[in-house]
């Protein structure tokens, strides 16, 4: 079936549809990992964008029960030069044809997907509209043009749980709401079930909260890994009842969309600064930001994928990072508070990481659970569960 996508700025790429058909809104935006797209498809931080993928081949491992970073798909629609019909992979359950047809998502193959990250790399990423129903060109560029920004706007709401949950290293299933039933009593159900906790030598269970604003199950895991105990709430939640659980720490997670458009949030971080140990990712990077009194902006296309270089201020290393976000902090807007900038992207010299001069809180923008460098990331996991030890 034949199917357009039509960006704001007058620009149409046609090709075939592929997933589900109709109609579907977005911000246009570009992925640069070669692998991964089931973790993409349902990372909470691609809600309200059509999600790109440079590498060229997509679907040949096909879908499964286990890659969920959350309970379902998040993206608006999916863009890729070649879907693979064909799929193998042990794990696989499904095609990815079937996997977003199953959630409703629209799929776009057959496309020069080169030539449309230049285009966004050129002139910033842009609202767009993904169509089988309407084909007329000069339609769809208009309902492009009319379509929401994401500035200004909550999408946490639309990403977070509806209550606190304790994890326990199965609620995926819960969420997931899988299609068919996983076979009971092998080996990888009981691992991925409930994974023991790699307890690092000297570590004890650490209680804490996260706080979800779109939280990845990679990051509950590996919080699980070093000896966490999660209670998860959800982004409405006041710093009163988050303090109510009397946790050594407070996490930050990673998100969606504008951090200003989370006003609620940020006052409450504001409210636990000083109360508790805090780490935040991504957009929990970012309302920390805020809460200090910082500034945030749109980047022009943002930093998606698996390859990102950053640099350590305190150590001189380099690390390579996963990261998925649109906006960031000012960095020059910190000046003058006692925030010292701890990481810097060496792309473009935008903030990647700090940490409070008085108070045992720190965050990153990027995502140190997805360990692309593999491991260049983990001693952040580490330095929190300290700072959780040592309190305040």
């Amino acid at each position: 079936m034949k199917a357009i996508l039509a960006l704001e700025d007058g620009t149409v790429f046609e090709g075939e549809a592929f997933g589900a058909t109709g109609e579907q809104y977005g911000e246009v935006v570009f992925n640069t990992g070669m692998m991964g797209y089931q973790e993409a498809l349902t990372d909470p931080s691609y809600k309200g964008q059509i999600l790109t993928m440079t590498y060229p081949l997509i679907g040949n491992y096909g879908c499964n029960d286990e890659d969920f970073e959350s309970g379902k798909p998040h993206v608006e629609g999916f863009i890729v030069r070649e879907y693979s019909s064909y799929y193998s992979n042990w794990r696989a359950t499904k095609s990815l044809d079937e996997f977003l047809a199953d959630y409703g998502i629209i799929g776009i193959q057959g496309i020069d997907t080169r030539a449309l990250t230049k285009r966004l790399r050129s002139h910033g990423v842009m609202k767009g509209v993904i169509s089988t129903d309407d084909l007329d060109k000069e339609s769809l560029i208009a309902k492009a043009k009319a379509s929401p920004g994401l500035v200004g706007m909550d999408l946490v709401k639309d990403v977070t749980c509806a209550g606190s949950y304790h994890w326990r290293g199965d609620e995926i299933d819960i969420y997931a709401k899988h299609a068919e039933p996983r076979k009971t009593g092998t080996q990888l159900e009981l691992d991925f079930n409930h994974p023991s906790p790699v307890r690092r030598a000297g570590s004890s269970l650490c209680q804490i909260v996260a706080v979800d604003s779109g939280i990845k199950h990679n990051i509950l895991r590996k919080l699980q890994s070093y000896g966490c105990d999660v209670t998860v709430v959800p982004a409405t939640a006041s710093a009163e009842e988050i303090l109510a659980f009397q946790p050594a720490g407070i996490f930050l997670a990673n998100g969606p969309g504008d951090p200003e458009g989370v006003p609620y949030l940020v006052e409450t971080v504001r409210e636990l600064i000083g109360k508790k140990p805090i780490f935040g990712i991504c957009l929990g990077h970012q309302i920390l930001g805020l809460a200090f009194g910082g500034k945030s902006f749109k980047l022009r296309f943002g930093h998606r994928g698996a390859n990102q270089p950053v640099k350590n201020l305190i150590t001189g290393k380099v690390e390579i990072t996963s990261q998925n976000h649109g906006f960031c902090i000012d960095k020059d807007s910190l000046k003058g508070k006692p925030i010292k900038l701890t990481h810097i992207n060496l792309n473009d010299e935008t903030l990647e990481g700090m940490e409070h001069e008085e108070y045992p809180i720190f965050s990153v923008q990027y995502h140190p659970e997805a360990s692309p460098g593999p491991h260049d990331a983990n001693y952040l996991f580490e330095k929190f569960v300290e700072m959780m030890r040592v309190g305040l």
